[in-house]
């Protein structure tokens, strides 16, 4: 969640707000957050709440290593996982939600817990979910120490369940992004969505209704579209790292380019998109379309095609574009005067 409101007032006529959802009061709710507990923070804690990420240093003599943990949860993704009796892909999600949030301070993952409520327990449903965690944390070389199952009758619905978890990584100092080094001319590299990721399911579910789910669409179905597992950035960050110098990361998830790249930038400059340079999944393109989004809402609602960006220098985007064949050059930065917006999405067709 974007650890500052931007300016930014969410319209009446909002279609995700009429979905149910209001990213200006999770803004607000945030920057509450920050204010109340401004008063006191840990020794070892070494930024506010607010970001993709807290750093925490290690109470140890080693001042060289700091920790990182992060806390996700899937959101009412799960909801399609439970309609559709699907529950081996919601776990991968969540692992991966929360490597990738670790990784923009470029942390490697240590350890994760999994927190996992439901009404009434069917260990089966159960089993495969963890499996779906225990799979991806595999994948990421990350322990899964532990968790957390809870049976909560009355608070769920026959069927329900809700999905969050914790990651603590490590990462350091001398590694940490440098974002005061981001400069004008720089580079923006994206990485590729393979769909609505882990955002905008309340949308989606409203202007797609269940009934849909079963039909034929790009490939596969409606419901295997909107289950598309969402992807850990971790290996193609790394290439890219190893033949470029990264200045900065964004994880894109709720809020969208506009709301997420902010975090990468210092102040007097911007990051301006060519959304001409990448193509739109399917799903994300058609929920965008029933919900008739303008092209502000898209980009601030939806990922609309970019899953993760990185900030190189120039020179260095040749080599990062080759080390990962599905990278695209999305954007650059320029300098930004006062007054103006610190992301811009230039559309893909004329105004």
């Amino acid at each position: 969640m974007n650890e500052e409101l931007q300016g930014h007032e969410r319209a009446s006529g909002d279609a995700y707000a009429r979905a149910g959802v209001d990213i200006g009061a999770g803004n607000a709710a945030v920057a509450l957050y920050r204010a109340r507990t401004a008063g006191w923070r840990h020794a070892n804690q070494l930024d506010a709440l607010g970001n993709f990420a807290g750093l925490f240093a290690y109470p140890t003599p080693d001042a060289e290593n700091v920790l990182v943990g992060s806390a996700d949860g899937v959101g009412t993704k799960i909801l399609v996982a439970a309609a559709l009796r699907r529950y081996d892909t919601v776990g991968q999600d969540l692992v991966n939600h929360c490597v990738n949030d670790i990784l923009v301070t470029n942390a490697t993952p240590l350890f994760f817990l999994d927190y996992l409520a439901v009404g009434a327990l069917d260990p089966e449903m159960a089993g495969q979910v963890v499996s779906g965690v225990h799979q991806a944390c595999q994948r990421n070389n990350v322990a899964l120490l532990g968790g957390e199952t809870a049976e909560m009758p009355g608070l769920y619905a026959p069927g329900h369940f809700d999905l969050a978890g914790t990651i603590v990584g490590t990462v350091r100092r001398a590694e940490l992004p440098q974002v005061e080094s981001v400069n004008v001319g720089d580079a923006i590299i994206g990485l590729p969505s393979n769909g609505l990721q882990t955002n905008g399911y309340s949308l989606a579910r409203k202007v797609i209704p269940e009934e849909e789910w079963s039909a034929p669409f790009d490939g596969a179905t409606v419901g295997e579209r909107l289950l598309a597992i969402h992807p850990s950035f971790s290996e193609p960050v790394r290439a890219i790292q190893r033949v470029a110098r990264v200045k900065a990361m964004a994880h894109i998830t709720g809020g969208g380019l506009l709301e997420n790249v902010p975090r990468t930038l210092r102040a007097g400059v911007q990051a301006v998109f060519d959304a001409r340079a990448w193509s739109v999944p399917a799903i994300v393109a058609e929920v965008a379309r029933r919900a008739q989004l303008s092209h502000e809402e898209c980009y601030r609602t939806l990922n609309m095609g970019v899953g993760f960006t990185l900030i190189v220098p120039a020179e260095d985007a040749a080599a990062a574009l080759a080390a990962v064949p599905n990278a695209v050059s999305v954007g650059r930065i320029e300098a930004r005067s006062d007054g103006e917006p610190a992301v811009i999405v230039r559309p893909r067709t004329a105004a």
